[in-house]
Parts: C-alpha cells; sequence; structure tokens
C-alpha cells in the first residue's frame, strides 16, 4: 500500500508539467499577433478569368497576373513558421494597413480590385481601338487622416458625391474646389453614400502639410467609374484583391479582340497597375513576384518602368533577377501600348 501510494505521488510533479507546457501551447494557439506574412503566390493564365463580347481565345501561349500570398500570422506558431520559411517577409501590420480596421482594410482591397478591372477594360478596349465612355461616379475614401476632422464623419469606403451641395464626381475636382474656396477651419458640407444609404454632414477644412499651404478635409481621394463601351467584358476574379493586375488584364482583353496572337506561344505574365488611358503604375511586392514567376517558368515578365523620383519596381525586379540568376526576360513598360508593340515585334516562338 505505502508503495502505491509513494508511486502516485511521484507522478504528480510530470503531469503537472505537461498540463502547463499544453495550456501554454493552448493559449499560445489563441493569441494573435499584430503581423503579417509574405510570400511568392501563384501565376494564373487570364484566359480563363477574362472574357470579351465577341472575342477569341486562341492563343498559343498565355498571358498571365502574379500574386503575393499574404497570410496573417494568426498565432505565434505562424509567426514562427515566417521566420524560418524561405522567401518570406515578415511585416508589421501598422505598415500593411495603418490604422484600418479589418473591415476598412477589406474595403479598401475590394475598391482597389474593382477600380484595377474598370481600368483596365477601358485601357483595353480603347488601345483596341473600341468606343469607351468613362463617367465618373464619386470620389472615394481610401484613408483618413489623423488629424483630420473628418474621422469621426466619414469612413474608409464611403463615396463623396457633392461638396456644399455641388456634385463633384471627380477626384480633380473635388480638390480644385476646396482648394479654391476653402481656408483652414471653414466648413464643407458632405454629401457622400455608405452601405447603400445617404448621409450629409459636415466637417471642417484643416492643413494638410505644415510644409505646404494646402488645404483639404483630410482624407486620400480616388476617383469612382463607370464605363459605357461597344463590347462588354466579364471577369472572373474574386479570389483576387488589390490593384496590380491592371496592365495584364488589359493585354489580355486586347489580345481577344485582335485578329494576331500577341502570346506568339510564350508564356508571358507581368505586374503594374493601370489608368482608364492604359498608363502603367508602381506595385508592392515586386520581388515576390519575380520569384512566382520563375517557378511557373515564364519566358516574359512585363514590369512597371521606373519614370519619376521614388519609382523603384524597375530597378527592384531586375536586381532580385540578378542576383537569384534568373533568365527571364523583363521587359519595363510604362503604358499597355508599349508592351502591346514589344509582343508584335517578337519571333514566334518555335
Amino acid at each position: 500500500m505505502g508503495q502505491e501510494h509513494q508511486k502516485r505521488r511521484s507522478m504528480k510533479p510530470w503531469t503537472r508539467n505537461l498540463l502547463i507546457v499544453l495550456f501554454i501551447f493552448i493559449l499560445l494557439a489563441f493569441i494573435p499577433t499584430p503581423y503579417y506574412l509574405y510570400q511568392p503566390g501563384t501565376v494564373e493564365a487570364l484566359s480563363k478569368k477574362v472574357t470579351v463580347e465577341n472575342g477569341k481565345k486562341d492563343e498559343k501561349g498565355s498571358l498571365s497576373l502574379t500574386t503575393v500570398l499574404s497570410i496573417k500570422a494568426t498565432n505565434v506558431f505562424v509567426l514562427l513558421y515566417g521566420l524560418v520559411a524561405p522567401d518570406t517577409q515578415v511585416e508589421n501590420q501598422k505598415n500593411v494597413k495603418g490604422d484600418l480596421t479589418d473591415k476598412e482594410y477589406n474595403e479598401l482591397l475590394i475598391h482597389m480590385m474593382d477600380s484595377s478591372q474598370t481600368n483596365a477594360i477601358s485601357a483595353g478596349l480603347k488601345a483596341a481601338g473600341e468606343n469607351v465612355t468613362v463617367r465618373h461616379n464619386g470620389v472615394f475614401v481610401q484613408a483618413i487622416m489623423p488629424n483630420s476632422d473628418a474621422k469621426d464623419v466619414l469612413q474608409v469606403g464611403d463615396v463623396i458625391h457633392t461638396l456644399d451641395g455641388k456634385t463633384l464626381n471627380k477626384t480633380q475636382d473635388f480638390i480644385d474646389y476646396i482648394n479654391s474656396s476653402k481656408k483652414v477651419n471653414d466648413t464643407v458640407k458632405l454629401g457622400f453614400s455608405r452601405d447603400g444609404k445617404n448621409y450629409t454632414k459636415s466637417v471642417k477644412v484643416v492643413k494638410l502639410s505644415p510644409n505646404s499651404d494646402k488645404v483639404g478635409i483630410g482624407i486620400a481621394p480616388d476617383d469612382t467609374v463607370k464605363l459605357d463601351t461597344s463590347r462588354k467584358v466579364k471577369m472572373n476574379v474574386a479570389d483576387i484583391g488589390g490593384p496590380s493586375a491592371g496592365l495584364m488584364f488589359s493585354l489580355e482583353i486586347l489580345n481577344q479582340i485582335l485578329p494576331e496572337d500577341l502570346t506568339k506561344g510564350y508564356k508571358i505574365a507581368g505586374t503594374g497597375t493601370i489608368d482608364t488611358d492604359g498608363h502603367v503604375g508602381q506595385i508592392g511586392g515586386i520581388r515576390d513576384k519575380i520569384v512566382a514567376a520563375h517557378k511557373a517558368h515564364v519566358d516574359i515578365f512585363f514590369c512597371p518602368k521606373d519614370l519619376k523620383p521614388g519609382d523603384a519596381n524597375e530597378k527592384d525586379i531586375m536586381d532580385e533577377a540578378k542576383k537569384r540568376n534568373y533568365h527571364i526576360k523583363i521587359v519595363p513598360v510604362a503604358s499597355t501600348t508599349e508592351a502591346e508593340n514589344y509582343l508584335k515585334k517578337l519571333k514566334q516562338k518555335s
């Protein structure tokens, strides 16, 4: 009896330690971290995602978008994985979405993707000589400055339609009106929509920067547009967010309309934002995208050309490809037409 009693007592510290370890593991699994992981994503052919009315899909090669895989480090174990996994960057969520809530951040991503698709349709159809009319439909609120009086009135995702009762659906008109008629501490009446409901509220005008005389209501505005087009274009890309596929969308639309095949048998991928006139803009995560393209055996990769001070996409992707000894043909472009002209001069792949 004494021996049995002694044996049971000797197991208690081991059992207690095991329970403590299990408790810590469970606790760590449910404690969120303020980090995101970024890795090279996928290369996805656009012929299955884009359909142009009365267009063709007989290309010998492919035009593809490239993605960056974003993983929220929901617990310490995911974060630890990110610290040791190859080709993985760990970013504080403050650097990713600032002070935006998850809902606001998702609203922003959806807007950017919607704008990217609309702009790409316009750019692609225009490059093909089709008729396109762009109708501005309001000013989208992308971000709100901390010193803005609008921070307690507006939310990211709101769309402003009027200022002081005047219909101003274009970002530049919005900016020009405030700068020409308002000064610091003046009041401006905003008419805006949110989740299908309309609101009218007033906010004060603020100085946008200590080193500038420009005034505003302290938001980052962006155009929302609708198109009237000679052909309908359908896109099936609900699982992809952000604006960086604009260039490749426009090229796929163009290729489905032109009588010739722009791909000429090559596997072509790329990245870059696009505006309604086909101008290509800078994007984030370009180093990850060239890694994804290499893994997918891409022949040609289009990237945004560095044109302005601060632009770095062209330099970064060239540096990354050289460092990794990649042999993809990287082609910096400033417009859809520039990419089109490059492809038209290509010889057919043997």
